[in-house]
């Protein structure tokens, strides 16, 4: 009963910090750490010891498969050598670093010093991403984050087994190299082979509780018989994540992705926010076991500084040729800019996955309790010192996140082209003699496509904030409102059978959560337009001189660019300055704004067969 008791305390204080760090715009990850370090040495609060297995078979695979559930696996595959150089080469450039000064302060092994090394090494996916997130990261910046943070691990947990087993003395060379091959290809096969089974399971089944229910055990499918056969766990449940997130469209019905995307976002929260509360109740049971140390207060402090002054500087070192290495997203290649590469070598929090591997260390390994406090140092300072300040650095480099408007804008065109897919599919129907679908019926549908896509053009217009579209769905939602409340008058008076009523009104809240979700991607545009500088009346005064002019003869019928790289555009654009012709943003080379930032000319205009619509770059007004 007690312990029941505490595990309601310990979830209730997970959503109370969170909201109101949510509230005060603060990361969660800080406020709980700093709330289960202060709570860690109240007297009535029991020691809560976090069990190495816990968080190695218990919190770590559902975590990594959930992040890599929702990362792109075009982006992970076009950016492998990058992520690569960070997962695996950066580890492994900290932990010597940090087993060098460790074993230079403590006089201990350098075995044990490069297993403290491989403890700390790795940063953590949640509190990177949680941080990230927030303060609105460029997206060639969070590309390298989330996709380092997927297979760290993996290095840091294969290097501390070898620096273990070199301590007993019973490792050699071709093992180290056997481990991490077996490690690597071992993983990426039992990856493959429980993203098989899942496909098999998912394809047989359309009950999106069974689904659901398949997904909340697909991550130790993957790690457990990786682990059985000394492979990487954490490489078996990235890659079946990131497979499995790549075929779900195909592979399981919207009803089943649905409930998944909802169940995995609750438990998600819980137990990101769980681990940094009990990340902070750790502290006080560490440094008094600390205190038991021969060493001297002096020295262990020493320690402790040392090893988190060298995993921030070895980050800093490793991360400046990033800034020469290109990254892909969205189907172009770019460079980090400088600003970029800093924020990108700032981003190194430390997480749980740090703390357990500390537990892990044998009793015989020369001064144990020091090392387990030097990586409670390492990751409770690097949340609270780099975490705190990450924002900051941001603004002061003013590095700004993806734009509400320019996305807006992108999905406009994408759903413009789907549209047109759909379109081309009725055109079939009604050419189609033996077709069964009456015309009017077609003729209804083809009207629902037009005012679908209707809807992502008067978003972007200097006059969307009450478009036909906004007002359509402030009326449905009113009259699903009054759908609802006669729907419950109906079950309150005992009228009609409840499941056939719960059916009812599942259906009113499928509607009401498209409606609102439309709602608030629109309020992000408008959040974003309030952050730009002031426009008069909301006009853009380079559309309203170009008013007065015929648009310039183009000069050429496709995009140079794309011809001289053998690229194809999607969609071509035409520049009202000078009359070039570049590519849309949905294509490979995105020449129209390659284009604008060589030139700075203000407007272009879309010259597909169709289409008249203007787009001021500077004042990002759609006309």
């Amino acid at each position: 009963m007690e312990v029941a008791a505490w595990i309601v305390v310990l979830v209730t204080a997970v959503l109370v910090v969170s909201a109101v760090s949510d509230r005060i715009g603060v990361a969660a990850p800080l406020s709980l750490t700093v709330v289960g370090i202060a709570a860690s040495f109240v007297p009535s609060i029991p020691d809560v010891p976090l069990h190495p297995d816990v968080v190695l078979l218990g919190l770590l695979p559902p975590l990594l498969y959930s992040a890599a559930y929702r990362s792109s696996l075009v982006d992970f595959k076009a950016n492998i050598r990058s992520i690569g150089l960070l997962s695996v080469g950066l580890v492994l450039f900290s932990a010597f670093a940090v087993g060098l000064v460790a074993t230079a302060v403590l006089h201990i092994p350098f075995a044990a010093g490069l297993a403290l090394g491989a403890i700390v090494g790795p940063p953590d996916a949640v509190a990177a991403t949680a941080v990230g997130r927030r303060i609105g990261l460029p997206r060639r910046v969070t590309t390298l984050l989330e996709g380092e943070s997927l297979f760290n691990d993996a290095t840091s947990i294969v290097l501390l087994r070898t620096a273990i087993a070199a301590i007993a003395g019973t490792v050699g060379v071709w093992q180290v190299v056997g481990s991490f091959a077996l490690s690597a290809v071992g993983g990426v096969a039992i990856g493959v082979i429980a993203a098989l089974l899942a496909k098999f399971a998912n394809r047989r089944v359309t009950d999106p509780i069974i689904t659901t229910g398949i997904s909340f055990v697909a991550p130790w499918v993957a790690y457990l018989p990786a682990e059985e056969i000394h492979a990487s766990g954490v490489v078996a449940v990235v890659v079946m994540g990131l497979i499995s997130g790549f075929k779900a469209p195909v592979e399981q019905t919207a009803l089943s992705r649905m409930s998944a995307r909802i169940n995995w976002n609750t438990i998600q929260f819980l137990l990101e926010n769980t681990v940094f509360l009990l990340i902070g109740l750790q502290m006080r049971w560490i440094v008094e076991a600390a205190g038991h140390s021969p060493l001297g207060w002096g020295t262990i402090g020493l320690a402790c500084a040392a090893v988190m002054a060298t995993v921030i500087v070895a980050r800093i070192v490793w991360c400046l040729p990033s800034a020469f290495v290109a990254v892909r997203v969205d189907q172009t290649d770019t460079h980090l800019s400088a600003r970029e590469t800093a924020v990108l070598s700032w981003a190194g929090m430390r997480g749980v996955v740090t703390l357990a591997a500390a537990f892990i260390l044998p009793s015989t390994v020369p001064h144990r309790e020091v090392l387990v406090l030097a990586a409670m140092v390492v990751v409770a300072g690097s949340l609270l010192i780099q975490g705190s300040t990450l924002p900051a650095l941001s603004r002061f480099l003013k590095l700004q996140g993806p734009n509400a408007r320019t996305d807006a804008l992108q999905q406009a065109v994408v759903m413009r082209s789907a549209i047109n897919a759909g379109i081309a599919a009725l055109d079939a129907m009604a050419a189609d003699e033996n077709c069964s679908v009456p015309p009017e019926v077609i003729e209804t549908l083809r009207e629902r496509a037009e005012t679908r896509e209707r809807g992502n053009w008067e978003r972007l217009g200097p006059e969307a904030k009450d478009t036909p579209n906004a007002q359509v769905r402030r009326a449905r939602l009113q009259m699903l409102q009054a759908e609802r409340e006669e729907v419950l008058r109906l079950r309150n008076t005992g009228q009609g059978d409840h499941e056939v009523l719960q059916q009812v009104l599942f259906s009113f809240d499928i509607e009401e959560a498209t409606l609102t979700v439309v709602q608030t991607r629109n309020e992000r545009v408008a959040v974003a337009e309030l952050l730009t500088p002031p426009r008069v009346s909301g006009e853009c005064e380079h559309m309203r001189v170009n008013d007065g002019f015929d648009d310039p003869t183009p000069l050429s019928t496709t995009c140079e660019e794309c011809r001289a790289q053998g690229l194809d555009p999607v969609a071509l654009r035409l520049c009202l300055s000078c009359g070039h012709v570049g590519c849309c943003d949905s294509s490979v080379g995105k020449h129209a704004t390659a284009h604008y930032e060589v030139t700075n000319h203000p407007l272009i205009r879309s010259i597909e067969p169709g289409e008249s619509w203007r787009w001021c770059y500077m004042d990002e007004i759609l006309k």
